[in-house]
């Protein structure tokens, strides 16, 4: 079966990880999460961070993941969640200005 090169990164502040991995063609954006096994790598963060996050590739998130099938040298950006609303926390930093 033929294979292709892709990678997965994901980061926190304090660490990031790019994973490069060998995988047959026709793999799904969220398939190659997946074998990456990215709790392995984070074990501070619960598994279910990694279940059904968004993903984009080179900056741009995939609408359907599970769909999206990789191409040799795809990166898959695994994304966290937001901490706090962008809106909220721009009305807070200019509430604290005035």
């Amino acid at each position: 079966m033929a294979e292709i090169d892709v990678e997965v990164a994901f980061a926190l502040p304090e660490k990031q990880r790019v994973i490069t991995l060998r995988v047959p063609i026709g793999t799904t954006a969220s398939e190659a999460v997946s074998l990456a096994d990215l709790p392995s790598h984070f074990p501070e963060l619960s598994a279910d961070t990694f279940n059904a996050p968004d993903l984009g590739l080179f900056g741009k998130r995939l609408r359907e993941p599970e769909a999206h099938r990789l191409r040799a040298g795809d990166r898959v950006e695994v994304y966290r969640g937001l901490i706090i609303d962008p809106k909220a926390a721009r009305q807070a930093r200019a509430g604290t200005r005035r």
